[in-house]
């Protein structure tokens, strides 16, 4: 599990992001990098960071289904996402 103040930080940067997202594309299309380098730093998108959905885990993330390699193996075990087996040969 991922430290709160972690986790709270990712969402505060992910409410930036969304915040300046307009504004940030209206600037770059301008060529305005002066104006845009006067932006908070965490508005910027590449400031975000993947992380599981249940702990909050950012390294082993698995884009499609949104969870760490852990928890997806955990959920795919337990039968939890459908489609998923364990491979057999």
């Amino acid at each position: 599990m991922a430290k709160k103040s972690v986790e709270a930080r990712q969402r505060k940067r992910a409410k930036m992001v969304e915040k300046y997202a307009e504004k940030r594309a209206a600037l770059k299309a301008a060529g305005d990098y002066a104006a845009l380098d006067l932006l908070p730093k965490n508005a910027s998108p590449v400031r975000l960071r993947n992380r599981c959905q249940l702990t909050g885990r950012s390294r082993g993330y698995m884009r499609h289904f949104g969870v760490s390699r852990i928890m997806f193996r955990d959920m795919a075990l337990a039968g939890k996402i459908p489609g998923v087996t364990k491979a057999s040969w």
